[in-house]
Order: C-alpha cells, then structure tokens, then sequence
C-alpha cells in the first residue's frame, strides 16, 4: 500500500507576545486542517510567541509565559486527534535557550527540534539569544519519514544532511524570513542548494504580516525532489496551504506567479502600515499632505491600509507654497475620500521671526529659516496626535534620508516612516502602480520639479544632485557595499560623488532620531545599517 499524508502549511500572522491571540490563530487552523483532512500542520518559526522578541528572549518570564502557553495548546489539541502540528517556540533547558519546534500530537509533545545554524546578519542578531544545537528530529507518519529544520538551516547543507542521515525523506521547515526585494528567489536558490539537491522534498511555512520595521511576506512553498515549486501560498496574506504526499511526493497544487517589484513593495507597505497600527492599538492615521509625491504615496498607502474613515490629511500651506499644491493636495484627498484640513502657518511663522527678530537681526536668511516651517508643521501634526491618539505617518523616502535632506522635530516628527526605505525614483514608480489600479494621484504631482517649498521658487535639485544619479550612486554605496573609487569607475562625477559620501555620513545623527520604518531592502536604515555617530574615518578624503 502507498503512503499517503495530508500537510497543511499554516501562513499564519502572528504578534510578538502575543501567546493567546497566537494560539488561537494556531488552533484555528488547526480546525480548519482537519476538517480539510490534513493529518499534519506546519506553523511558522516561533509560531507561538511570534517572529521576533528581541531582547524578551533575555528574560525569565518569558520562558515561563511560552511554557505555560504550549502545555495549554498541547492539551487544546487534543480535540483534532488525528492531526500532528508542529508549532515554533523558544525553550530555555540545560542553562541554554533555544529556538526551537515541537512535535504536538494526543495531547502530548512527542519531540523537539532545536534550530542549529544562527543567523547574526543584516537584521538578525540569533547568536545573542539562543545556543545553537546538533540533534536531529526526524519522525514517522503513514508510512513516510519527515524531519524538521528552522529556517537558517536550509541556509546551509550541514542540518538537511543530519535530517537525511537520520532518515527524512521529506523535509518541513518553519520561517521567520521577513521581506526584501529579491527575497523569494534567493529563498528558492538557496533551498535549491541545500536540499532538494538530496533529492529531498521541502515543505517551507513562512510567517506573514508586520512587526515594527520588518514585514514578512509570507510566500510559502512545497518543492518536489527536482526543486520544482508544486504549490505555494498567495504573498502578503494568512492562508491555510494544502498539498498531498503520495510514498514521500507532492502531488502538484496551485502555483502563483510572483507580482511585480512594484506591487511586491507596494503590497508589503500597506501590510507594515495596516499591522503597525492595528498591532499597536492606534485609532487611525495623521498625515501632512503638501501636493508633493512622498505624502502622495503615503497617503495612499495609508487609506489601502486602513480605510479612509481612520486617516485624516492635514495641509499646513506657508506664503511659499503654489495653488498647484493646493489645489494638487485637495484633489488627493478627495479621491482617496479622507478628511482634509487646511492649517495655514503663516501667523505662527511670523510669531517665530518676530521672537527671533533681535536675535537675528543683519543675519541673511538661510536653512534656519527654512527648518523653522517645518518645525512649526511637526508641531501641529503632534499637537494633533496627541489630542486625538492618532499617529502621525512621516513621509520621508530613502534618498532625503540618506543624505539628511530633512529636518529633525520637522519632516521628521512623527511615529513611522512608512516610504523611509524607499528611493525617490521607486516613489514615482509606485505611484504609477498605484494609479494603475485606480487614479488616485493627481498626475500633475508626478510631472512637476519635486520642492520642500520652504522658499520662493525652491527645488530639491538646488541642494541635491537629479534623483536618478543620486539613487544610482547611494544604491552601489549602500545596499552594493561600492567604495567611491568603484563608484566613480561605474560613470559618475568624483565630485559629486564624494559630496553624496559625505553627506551620508554626516546625517548618521538624524536618522538615529527619525521614527522606525518599514524594511523593504537588504540594507535599509535600521537594524541593517550601524554607523557611529562619532566617527572620523573619512572615506570622502581618501584619494583615488
């Protein structure tokens, strides 16, 4: 007779600490794999305290909370008696801390699994929490062998290789793998190298949803022992997979193609906006809207996320802003059906001048000037916040942040920056995404010189060099690691190259105060990138 096994893979959206809310969610699809008649669940990495705690790992109770929370889970189980379910969760034992799975089955737990290879790069830090560990779980069902892996393992060869020594045939991986651009083909690649070159199918369940800066995406996938994907679950969404093993093979299911770059940022903006909120308990979201494309973008983002009752607009106009912005802002706001309110600044600038006339008195005006309009902006736009407990989206993008093209307690006020790890060039694009799907964005926002409007007839390519050439020369310095002489060899001008360097450095201190973001690169400004602030290596002074 031929093996035959049911696996649901469960994409499941799960909040860090959460212990009751998760075990609901796992149960709840545990219901569901069994009314489907699945006779065995796979839950994501850290299932069960959600992906990542940081530094709760560090503490006592913590242990204690997910103890307590798997034993209950474990006895809730009982009521699905023919379904095994594999369930993350962390485990301090021996003086050790672990990340680990757990086989759950009759109301018991029938093994464990400890994860062995520790991720310490880009925005994982695993060495610091968890001990790493050797001992394979490998564990028989209907006839066929499966063995566990988490995550990193499938990184390298080394624990497929024990789980195949020990007698897997097929190979179940929980995930906590957030989003970046690429990601997904890097995940098939890699698992491509590691595994399936066995000749051992893999089936890889990866967390969905928002958690501060990162977004998981979700994505999970069954591969056949060629490596071929014969099922995988929508992106950016909860979702029960089904597939059927037949003697250790996958029988093919539905297979999605992958959405455009565009549409894969877009979509993993709007989740980190929705979850960031809704995780937090925040009523809605404030957003200053000037008629430019950042707090275009934004603002779209925002209401997909949200819904347009829980966003409101706020234009704040100076006597330096045009009626094209005006006018631009007003018809944004009403295509995307928000509340608008316009709160003019002139009076409030004027009252700072007046305060300052002595102080500055035969002074010529500058960027201090400039920097007072977007204080006094801030200022409202938390004025409001706090009053209404809404939190206020920032609508800086990654190129002015870079290069500190922002003002701290201005632009910069607020409690998350939703477009802060996207280039200026991505912004446009994303824009035309949007409008794609509805036109929602004036188009007039989309053709004209980007400006701050902080002076008369001001543009952003006075102080900096053409988006383009500035996308181009911080994307090889930041996310390619170029030095500036490989920068220079690839085409662009030493000089302005060497001034781009140096104002990245010199902006480290502002981006230490700008609020989290959303992570969409492999570099973006957070946990990817620590640069002292204090710091004089200056890269900008070497000669080529």
């Amino acid at each position: 007779m031929s093996s035959k096994v049911k696996v649901a893979v469960a994409q499941l959206n799960c909040t860090v600490g959460d212990f009751e809310g998760n075990s609901r969610k796992i149960l709840e699809a545990a219901s569901r794999a069994a009314a489907a008649g699945a006779d065995l669940l796979l839950t994501p990495e850290l299932s069960l305290p959600g992906y990542s705690p940081e530094d709760l790992l560090l503490r006592r109770s913590f242990y204690a909370a997910s103890d307590a929370a798997l034993q209950m889970l474990t006895a809730q189980l009982l009521q699905f008696p023919d379904l095994t379910v594999v369930v993350g969760h962390p485990l301090a034992r021996e003086g050790h801390r672990f990340n680990a799975a757990s086989l759950l089955q009759g109301g018991v737990v029938l093994g464990t699994y400890c994860k062995h290879d520790l991720p310490n790069y880009d925005v994982f830090d695993e060495q610091r929490y968890f001990t790493p560990d050797n001992r394979p779980l490998v564990f028989e069902l209907n006839g066929t062998a499966f063995g566990i892996n988490i995550c990193e393992d499938t990184w390298f060869s080394y624990a497929p290789e024990c789980a195949i020594s020990a007698g897997a045939r097929v190979l179940l991986v929980p995930n906590g793998s957030p989003f970046n651009l690429g990601k997904q083909q890097q995940r098939l690649d890699t698992v491509r190298a590691n595994v399936t070159r066995f000749r051992m199918p893999v089936v890889y369940a990866n967390l969905v949803g928002g958690q501060d800066e990162l977004v998981f995406d979700g994505g999970s996938f069954v591969l056949d022992a060629d490596g071929v994907v014969v099922a995988n679950a929508p992106l950016f969404e909860e979702f029960l997979l089904l597939v059927d093993f037949v003697d250790g093979v996958p029988q093919r299911g539905d297979v999605r193609p992958e959405p455009s770059e565009e549409a894969l940022v877009y979509s993993a903006l709007v989740l980190g906006v929705r979850d960031y909120l809704d995780k937090n308990a925040f009523p809605g979201a404030i957003i200053g809207l000037s008629g430019g494309v950042d707090s275009a973008l934004t603002l779209a983002i925002a209401v997909d996320a949200l819904g347009p009752e829980r966003v409101r607009a706020v234009m704040m106009p100076s006597q330096f802003t045009s009626s094209m912005s005006l006018d631009d802002a007003r018809a944004m706001a009403s295509a995307m059906n928000v509340r608008y309110d316009v709160m003019p600044i002139q009076t409030a600038f004027n009252a700072f001048l007046s305060t300052l006339s002595q102080e500055f008195r035969g002074l010529s005006w500058d960027t201090t000037e400039e920097n007072l309009q977007a204080r006094i902006r801030g200022t409202l736009l938390m004025a409001l916040s706090n009053k209404y407990g809404s939190i206020v989206l920032t609508t800086g993008n990654k190129s002015e942040t870079a290069v500190g093209y922002s003002t701290l307690y201005g632009d910069l006020a607020g409690g998350f920056a939703v477009i802060k790890d996207i280039l200026k060039t991505l912004v446009y694009r994303l824009c035309r995404h949007r409008n794609s799907i509805a036109p929602v964005i004036p188009e007039r926002i989309l053709t004209r010189a980007p400006s701050a409007e902080l002076r008369a007839d001001q543009t952003d390519q006075d102080s900096l060099p053409p988006y383009d050439m500035l996308d181009e020369i911080i994307d090889l310095y930041m996310h390619q690691g170029r030095s500036i002489a490989e920068i220079v060899a690839a085409d662009h001008d030493e000089a302005i190259v060497r001034r781009v360097v140096r104002m990245i450095r010199l902006s480290e201190y502002k981006r230490r105060q700008s609020p989290t973001g959303i992570r969409v690169t492999h570099r973006s400004f957070g946990r990817d990138w620590r640069y002292p602030i204090t710091n004089r290596f200056r890269e900008d002074s070497i000669t080529l």
